[in-house]
Formats: C-alpha cells, structure tokens, sequence
C-alpha cells in the first residue's frame, strides 16, 4: 500500500474526505518525525512504538571491488509492532 493507498482507505474508513484524511496522514507522520528527532519514543498502544537507537560503526565489504570498507556510526529509526499487529496469532 502506498501513501494514496492509505489516503483512501482512511477516508472511506473514517467518512472524512480524502484531503483531511491526507491532512491527518501528514500531520501524524510530522510529528512522528518531530518526536524522533527529538530523541523520544512514540508508543502506540497495541499498534507498536517507534524509536531512534544507535548503530554502531563497522566494517562491510564494497560489493563491486571486494574491497573493505567502514561504514561509520549512525542513528536509526526502529519500529517495534505492538500485540495487534502480531500476525502469527491469525
């Protein structure tokens, strides 16, 4: 599914229109971003939390020349699914 996807079956899920469902959508995934730039976590109950962790510096291995190569340290965003999406109780 993607962005317009999601936009409509909001909509029609909801009864809002597909421009407030999107209004709705992007002001969610803002402030998602906000919360995880920030540094904190966004819990959804059920749903699952979102989060930033550390990933650190290590070495790879460039795939054209086999060559290594270091890949530096970074942040991540994590997404850890709640007790409702755990598809493996179906």
């Amino acid at each position: 599914m993607n962005k317009a996807e999601l936009i409509s079956a909001v909509a029609e899920k909801s009864g809002l229109s597909k421009a407030d469902s999107k209004r709705a959508l992007d002001a969610f995934v803002g402030c998602v971003a906000d919360t995880l730039k920030s540094g904190d976590k966004v819990i959804l109950v059920g749903f699952g939390t979102f989060s930033v962790v550390d990933r650190a510096a290590r070495e790879g291995v460039n795939p054209t020349t086999k060559q290594k190569i270091k890949i530096p340290a970074k942040k991540v965003t994590k997404f850890k699914p709640g007790a409702d999406l755990d598809l493996s109780k179906e």
